[in-house]
């Protein structure tokens, strides 16, 4: 996949120089010379540039471009004029970091329903989240083992848990299953509220919406989420 990174901070070089690590294409983005050059041997491309400028920003590879990823963090405005910008030109998919509630509201507003939270998720977290297929969250438990929430399947639907068996079959355990609620915040956009529905039974039945956590091997993971 390949991705641009805006903001070479702390969370943002991290989860750069781990998406790179993995095989992907990263472009890392900062208007920071000395940042750039302590990431350029580590990060697939480093640029030099302000993501504030529309102008400079159509020159990106936007259309081979499959996530952008806003992770400016000293600057509110510039990370809020840099999505703002992205989404005008039609950015495919946005994640945005978010310091404040304000910021958040501001974001949902614009439309960005991916809204990330470096001071309580890692830059581990999200390259999981990233990479492995349809996964929403992910909690790490060593190198290769993970705990980790993604929508259902759409074979899944419809199906019990001991009908599945996927245990037997996959070595992956289902833990239990969210659902959500669309429900309107202070600015009137649809926010959707959690609720999980306690650990999960062989007669759990798997309706369209829910949401999986999930444990296994990060292998065998994938593999269920892509059938």
């Amino acid at each position: 996949m390949k991705f641009i990174i805006f903001g070479l901070g702390n969370f943002g070089a991290s989860l750069a120089i781990k998406l790179t690590d993995q095989g992907h294409e990263v472009i890392g983005i900062d208007k920071k010379l000395e940042r750039v050059n302590i990431y350029k041997e580590q990060v697939s491309h480093t640029i030099c540039m302000d993501s504030t400028d529309e102008y400079t920003m159509e020159g990106l590879p936007l259309r081979d471009t499959d996530i952008f990823i806003v992770a400016i963090g000293e600057d509110q405005g510039a990370s809020i004029m840099t999505t703002a910008i992205l989404k005008n030109l039609k950015a495919k998919r946005i994640i945005a970091r978010a310091i404040t509630p304000l910021q958040e509201n501001v974001l949902q507003a614009m439309g960005v329903s991916e809204i990330v939270y470096p001071e309580k998720e890692s830059a581990e977290r999200w390259s999981k989240k990233l990479c492995l297929k349809k996964v929403i969250n992910s909690f790490e438990i060593s190198g290769d083992f993970s705990i980790v929430e993604a929508e259902v399947p759409a074979n899944f639907i419809g199906q019990k848990l001991e009908d599945l068996n996927l245990i037997r079959n996959h070595n992956v355990v289902i833990l239990t299953t969210i659902k959500e609620k669309a429900e309107k915040n202070l600015l009137g956009q649809e926010k959707l509220t959690r609720k999980v529905q306690g650990v999960a039974r062989p007669e759990t039945m798997l309706e369209k919406g829910d949401k999986i956590v999930l444990y296994g091997a990060n292998r065998d993971i994938d593999k269920v989420l892509g059938m």
